[in-house]
């Protein structure tokens, strides 16, 4: 029985990757809440930053649901919710 296809996660140059590991550090450092869009999910993930992994490379976000172990390589894009 064949698997059923699964998109695969957009490429991104090394550029684009650390621009993103520039933003997830600034908003470490400063304790910013930030809005991440990660791929593979419906909804963004809002929160603060309370640990970066490199061994396992997860992003720890506390959100208001709890701890949210985000990968850094579905990291997509971060930005600051102006609310």
């Amino acid at each position: 029985m064949a698997k059923a296809k699964v998109p695969k996660r957009p490429t991104r140059d090394e550029f684009v990757l650390e621009e993103i590991g520039n933003q997830l550090s600034e908003a470490f450092y400063e304790k910013s809440t930030i809005l991440l869009t990660v791929w593979g999910r419906e909804e963004s993930v809002r929160g603060i930053i309370k640990t970066m992994d490199s061994r396992t490379g997860r992003v720890h976000i506390e959100t208001t649901s709890g701890l949210d172990k985000v990968p850094f390589m579905d990291i997509m894009s971060v930005s600051y919710p102006r609310d």
